[in-house]
């Protein structure tokens, strides 16, 4: 598919300039049509049951769970569908029966989902150790060594700074964890529908991932994959319908792995429209999506570091699809209202879920920054037209 083509299923960008697949994206019109399918024709719960509604749907949320697998290298069974990436990093949070004297080692650039649940565990005596990310918000692999022991049960990193856009090591830092005998967790929220996400490859014991951000999937979306070797690992949090085998007046006997880890009645037509975007994101093509997605940040980096008075931060070599930015004196929820209201251009602005990685750049008094952040369906023409509109927006403050 080429981008006009994409673009023709995302009826909002006749109107907007939407640069904010960071946060979330625009769901085509397909995906939309998989899920008016469902509650048109054969809106049922899954599970067990023998009428044709509910197998028909059953049988279409199985095929979407083996998409998503399909899609990072899974299988089926390796997967747990969840509402969110939060919602998937609380399983192993709270699944993972740390002990005192345990450690985890996370970076300090982490979205908050990705930092909280772990630094939570310090209640239960767990050594949790933040190391520090260099001033491009690049994590040396060498200060996660340095970090690690033979206490550490867990080491996180995200694959791509919601907050910079810096890509991480996260092979090098898997090896690094396992040869400590440690467990690996990714959060992959900016990184799968970007670019190919290997879990295997990558040597992801969990791996979290959002449904309504890269993979242009509805929200109200995860899934949170767990390597079949590391199954007994965890334990659900969360209990009831749907979670158990057999329960008795003094005991219960939990279901199969994922299904002990979705308790209640399922997203079921977001999940299905989640099988849809998988699907659209194959039409598409990763190596697609990649090689249009490194173009237009070289340009998104390159306009915008040109102009007078606007800051631009990471390393140009190390960001994909996010770029973070200021223009001096000027709060960036201002020049976010500014682009909207000129341009119809949407970007972030503040503290993009991150705090500890704004305070690491000393942009916390500021606000944080500005942010833009690129999809398959953007193109150089709207870069320009942010590039210009921020140019007279710095202008405004002189």
């Amino acid at each position: 598919m080429l981008v006009e083509d994409v673009r023709s299923d995302i009826p909002l960008l006749e109107d907007h300039v939407y640069l904010d697949a960071a946060s979330t994206t625009p769901t085509p019109l397909p995906v939309v049509r998989a899920m008016e399918e469902y509650f048109l024709s054969y809106n049922a719960n899954t599970g067990r049951g023998a009428y044709s509604l509910l197998v028909r749907a059953t049988e279409r949320l199985n095929e979407a769970r083996s998409k998503v697998a399909g899609f990072i290298n899974a299988s089926a069974d390796e997967i747990i569908f969840t509402k969110n990436t939060s919602e998937a990093i609380n399983i192993v949070a709270g699944g993972l029966r740390f002990r005192r004297g345990d450690s985890v080692v996370v970076p300090n650039i982490e979205h908050h989902s990705n930092f909280l649940p772990w630094l939570r565990l310090r209640k239960m005596g767990v050594d949790v150790r933040v190391v520090r990310a260099d001033e491009t918000g690049v994590v040396d692999p060498s200060v996660i060594e340095d970090a690690v022991d033979d206490t550490t049960r867990l080491v996180t990193v995200t694959h791509i700074s919601n907050a910079l856009g810096s890509v991480q090591e996260v092979e090098e830092i898997g090896s690094i964890a396992h040869e400590h005998g440690a467990l690996y967790l990714v959060d992959a929220a900016q990184s799968i529908g970007h670019m190919e996400v290997d879990v295997k490859g990558i040597g992801a014991d969990f791996a979290a991932f959002p449904g309504h951000k890269g993979t242009m999937g509805p929200v109200g979306t995860g899934f949170l994959y767990c390597n079949r070797e590391c199954i007994d690992e965890l334990e659900p949090f969360s209990l009831g319908g749907g979670t158990v085998l057999d329960v008795s007046e003094d005991e219960y006997v939990l279901e199969e792995f994922p299904a002990r880890f979705e308790a209640g009645t399922l997203n079921i037509a977001g999940f299905i429209g989640l099988g849809a975007s998988i699907d659209y994101m194959n039409r598409i093509g990763i190596g697609r999506i990649e090689k249009h997605t490194i173009k237009l940040t070289e340009k998104l980096y390159s306009e915008l570091s040109s102009i007078d008075r606007l800051e631009c931060y990471g390393d140009p070599q190390n960001i994909y699809g996010i770029l973070s930015f200021n223009i001096d004196n000027m709060d960036p929820h201002d020049v976010a209202k500014l682009l909207d209201e000129t341009a119809g251009i949407c970007v972030r602005s503040g503290h993009h879920c991150a705090i500890p990685a704004i305070k690491h750049l000393g942009l916390h008094e500021m606000g944080g920054t500005v942010r833009a952040s690129i999809h398959y369906y953007n193109t150089e023409e709207e870069i320009e037209l942010l590039a210009e509109t921020l140019n007279e927006i710095s202008l405004l403050g002189v």
